[in-house]
């Protein structure tokens, strides 16, 4: 495993993390849970990413308690907050100060651990003064249940406004959480560049396009019976944009590159996002041990300037660019 520095801190974290985002909890059984949690350990990752609206709180349970007995130091735990939560009341979503504090003591429970190493704003909050979402974090920050502050799925602007108010709270403001992938770059024109200003790394989900990029989807051909697309609880609505022909066309021109790079078609996406300097760390999940041991082989994989072009020319006329696609819901 490699590491690398979050943002402009001195935290270091794996640069392959792994993510229980629609598996723990819901898709995926305890036991199967357990064991891919294992197999990111034994593969030398360190650093695991949840969120309290996953499973609505189940899946930060599952990760308490696959990490449990683990040497704590040794580990860098995130988690975030924004979605509704609980019986979602009115005070049960957003980032006011009450649901911050709230949400932050019901995670660590949860997790079983006295703080997390990173503390997320899981979307931008357009009904609470931003002052006083970062002052609600800087608290945490000083009473040592959060050691650093990201966000995910900011604009340029708000990554911006919330860097400054970090500054003047000496609030230690280090990472924005976007989804990020060969088919979907809409970072790279605005938000990148602001981060990268404002001494923030990226840590991207969804490098593989929700299995898009594994190549297992074909065009013109049935969905592979019990994948994500075929299941509304599992993702379909979000890896349906993918499945258009001209993308899964354009998709399968990757395999032979990928097999000239001695890769997987799952490895040459991760390596891919990973070449981009201002991404610390991409996001995995698993719902078998077996993808974990072959995603995790992407890391410190180095892709040269030929193949890079070919994956451009390859994706032309499918890779989504536009920046106004970085946005967050009014609640």
């Amino acid at each position: 495993m490699e590491f690398r520095r979050l943002g402009r801190s001195g935290l270091n974290i794996s640069e392959i993390s792994y993510g229980n985002w629609l598996t723990h909890g819901s898709q995926v059984e305890e036991d199967q849970a357990q064991a891919c949690i294992k197999a990111a350990l034994d593969a030398g990752i360190t650093t695991f990413d949840t969120a309290d609206v996953y499973a609505n709180t189940a899946a930060e349970s599952v990760l308490g308690r696959g990490l449990k007995g683990q040497r704590r130091e040794s580990l860098e735990i995130f988690t975030k907050v924004f979605w509704p939560t609980g019986p979602k009341g009115p005070n049960d979503k957003g980032l006011s100060r009450k649901h911050i504090v709230e949400s932050a003591n019901a995670s660590l429970q949860r997790l079983g651990t006295d703080y997390v190493d990173l503390y997320q704003a899981h979307r931008f909050d357009h009904s609470t003064p931003l002052e006083e979402t970062m002052l609600a974090f800087a608290d945490l920050v000083r009473q040592g249940k959060v050691l650093y502050v990201g966000v995910s799925e900011w604009s340029a602007d708000q990554i911006t406004q919330g860097a400054q108010l970090a500054r003047e709270l000496k609030v230690p403001f280090i990472s924005n959480q976007p989804q990020y992938s060969m088919l979907w770059r809409v970072i790279e024109s605005q938000v990148v560049p602001a981060a990268e200003r404002e001494g923030l790394s990226q840590i991207v989900w969804s490098p593989i396009a929700q299995g898009v990029l594994t190549g297992k989807y074909k065009p013109g051909q049935p969905l592979p019976e019990g994948s994500r697309a075929t299941d509304v609880n599992g993702g379909a609505n979000m890896v349906k944009r993918f499945l258009d022909d001209e993308t899964l066309t354009a998709v399968a021109k990757l395999e032979p590159l990928a097999a000239d790079a001695g890769l997987s078609m799952a490895q040459l996406a991760v390596a891919w996002v990973l070449q981009n300097p201002n991404v610390a760390s991409a996001i995995i999940g698993a719902s078998r041990p077996e993808q974990v041991h072959e995603n995790v082989k992407a890391a410190g994989v180095k892709l040269d300037e030929d193949l890079l072009t070919k994956i451009d020319e390859a994706l032309e006329g499918v890779i989504e660019r536009d920046a106004s696609l970085t946005r967050s819901p009014s609640l």
